[in-house]
């Protein structure tokens, strides 16, 4: 498997003249990530090894893509830094200037430009910068070559719903070329007997039926660790946890005795009094359990769709994208082979249908690789510029008055500055607050109300999953390591290698790798997150994770040196939003703090990002694009 070391990795790649070591990256991520990480490991320690940190990436548009980078987290570490703080002296003038710039080429970027060409009129141009390699934010995708056979996984946004077929947000999947959302996966093949899959990897985890196993390891005192399969089905008979902890997680399972009433509406009564309690409050009120069987059990897959657990979200953050309506069927949950990956890509085939080979149809848009060449074209109305760090952000004169705004970005070890008559911050709030220089204070306070967690997707692509077959599992979840839970999926055969699965099949299984500390304050535990996140190599991880597929599956013949095929993590330090209570509705008698940030653009800036919402959601992601740059034209650009 290629590595690339750190050294190699060390590049001035924020565009300063003076090159980044691993020395200065490691000090500067862990002394960000606070002193809670410094008693476990220290840069001296991590420097001792020769392991490097990015590591392989895969193979396709995406190998050099995987999550936030080396040199992503190393730019971002240098705007916290404050080295752009004033304007640098040996900025470069590009002598461009754009209706409109959108800094952020993530789900939110693509769809604010898609509309500002839409809405703005003819002749009107667009820029859009994003700080890694390609498209997409955390909707990109990794690809492995197992055995001859292609394999796509997501590395962050994964799932697509099934709009009403009226609605705004079916409209615009309609738009951009997706025009039957409900997709075709693959079928099962082979003499084995057939068990059921999912189309993504989350379905079985809610449900959790007869081909489900959890597994208890030295944290319940077992070693070797003891599998229980069919767990509900059993009652949870046989698993080593006391009678009490038993009898709760079975009352959670069964729902609350009360119906429950649920929020009808954003801002209804019961919506404002969830959002004043915790998630774990409400769950401990709702199902009569215990905090700590809460903690221990359901922490934190449940509140994982806001990247925490229980006791530090808002109770309304569950509930919260029920109020975007998707349409109530069997088969509403969909997926791309490389999840949301398809809807950036597709957006960006409308905007510049030369960026990616074939036609617009979805399979050729799914299969097809990018012409990185055709994304930033003198003369297009739109313009795709990668490997661009915005790091200043502000308006020419008084934001009240003034006619266009500064953007500095960093590229390939230079500083360029060009002009916008508008700019929309796509970008999430934990640079936005930083790279908007003249920032006023209501915004900036509003900003520090926003905190944020990371996530590790690791994707592991086993050369055949007959070991989990033997076991009659097709999904599982376990209590301690990395991670919580994984499952088989069948592939939409848009991007399938295959139209059909068995045992025998190569197939990747996605470790979502949460940091949740229950009990810590909510930014402490982003802080501690990021510190192990940032602080931990490639080589680490990539061990931890081989012996913890051999514990829990060398007892069906799994050999992880010759089964398991390749490993890649997608790295995100900020990855979730985790609203806190009051987050929705404000508390205290202040307004929530996404109402200061949506009301109106400051002067030419508006912001646009599914962190607003508060709901980790891409469908949130093009509706505040859609409100941001309506904003703009309706309020800012008057020619």
């Amino acid at each position: 498997m290629d590595r690339l070391s750190m050294d190699r990795l060390g590049t001035d790649c924020l565009g300063m003249d003076q090159r980044i070591s691993r020395r200065d990256f490691l000090n500067s991520t862990l002394l960000a990530s606070g002193s809670l990480l410094m008693s476990a490991v220290t840069p001296l320690q991590l420097l001792r090894k020769e392991d490097d940190w990015t590591g392989y990436g895969g193979v396709g548009d995406y190998s050099k893509s995987n999550g936030n980078t080396f040199e992503v987290v190393a730019a971002g570490h240098r705007i916290r830094a404050n080295e752009f703080e004033r304007l640098p002296e040996h900025v470069i003038d590009t002598g461009e200037t754009f209706d409109c710039v959108v800094v952020g080429g993530g789900i939110s970027g693509l769809a604010a430009a898609l509309f500002f060409l839409r809405k703005a009129g003819k002749n009107r141009t667009c820029l859009v910068l994003d700080n890694h390699a390609v498209f997409g934010g955390e909707a990109k995708r990794n690809e492995f070559m197992v055995d001859g056979h292609r394999l796509m996984a997501h590395q962050g946004s994964a799932v697509f719903f099934v709009q009403y077929p009226h609605s705004f947000l079916a409209r615009f999947y309609d738009s951009i070329g997706l025009k039957e959302p409900r997709l075709q996966y693959q079928k099962w093949a082979g003499g084995a007997k057939e068990m059921a899959l999912s189309k993504t990897p989350y379905d079985m985890v809610g449900s959790e039926p007869s081909t489900y196993g959890w597994y208890f390891g030295a944290k319940f005192g077992q070693q070797p660790g003891l599998w229980l399969m069919d767990p509900w089905g059993k009652k949870l008979e046989g698993a080593p946890i006391t009678e009490s902890a038993r009898t709760e997680l079975l009352k959670w399972r069964a729902g609350a005795q009360q119906p429950e009433k649920r929020p009808q509406y954003f801002g209804d009564e019961i919506s404002r009094y969830l959002d004043s309690i915790t998630l774990e409050e409400h769950m401990m009120r709702r199902f009569g359990i215990s905090r700590e069987t809460i903690r221990t059990f359901l922490s934190p897959v449940e509140g994982g769709g806001s990247g925490l657990g229980p006791d530090a979200l808002s109770a309304y953050a569950d509930y919260a994208a029920d109020m975007l309506h998707p349409l109530q069927s069997d088969d509403t949950d969909q997926m791309f082979p490389g999840g949301n990956t398809g809807i950036a890509r597709l957006m960006v085939k409308t905007l510049l249908p030369r960026a990616i080979a074939g036609d617009a149809g979805m399979e050729a848009v799914c299969r097809n690789h990018i012409d990185f060449a055709a994304l930033d074209q003198p003369g297009s109305a739109v313009r795709i510029r990668l490997n661009s760090t915005a790091v200043w952000v502000k308006h020419d004169g008084d934001p009240e008055k003034s006619e266009s705004v500064s953007v500095v970005y960093a590229r390939a070890g230079k500083i360029y500055r060009v002009k916008a008559r508008t700019a929309v911050m796509a970008g999430g709030g934990w640079t936005t607050k930083q790279v908007v220089r003249d920032l006023p204070p209501a915004q900036q306070e509003a900003y520090g109300q926003f905190y944020r967690s990371p996530c590790m997707m690791a994707n592991v692509a086993v050369r055949n999953w007959r070991f989990l077959y033997k076991m009659g599992i097709t999904g599982f979840r376990w209590f301690e390591g990395m991670g919580n839970y994984t499952e088989v999926r069948k592939t939409a055969l848009i991007g399938a290698d295959s139209p059909t699965i068995s045992p025998d099949s190569p197939v990747v299984l996605p470790l979502k790798v949460l940091y949740s500390y229950p009990g810590l304050p909510i930014a402490d535990q982003g802080h501690r997150g990021r510190g192990e996140l940032l602080g931990t190599s490639f080589s680490d991880y990539e061990r931890q994770i081989r012996q913890q597929f051999t514990e829990m599956f060398a007892r069906t013949g799994f050999d992880a040196r010759r089964d398991i095929a390749g490993i890649i993590l997608n790295r995100w330090g900020h990855a979730y939003l985790n609203p806190q209570p009051g987050f929705f509705f404000g508390k205290d008698g202040k307004p929530a703090p996404s109402e200061i940030l949506r009301a109106a653009p400051f002067g030419r800036i508006a912001f646009a990002n599914t962190d607003l919402a508060g709901i980790m959601d891409h469908r949130c992601s093009i509706l505040e694009a859609e409100r941001a740059v309506g904003q703009l034209l309706d309020q800012v650009l008057a020619d």
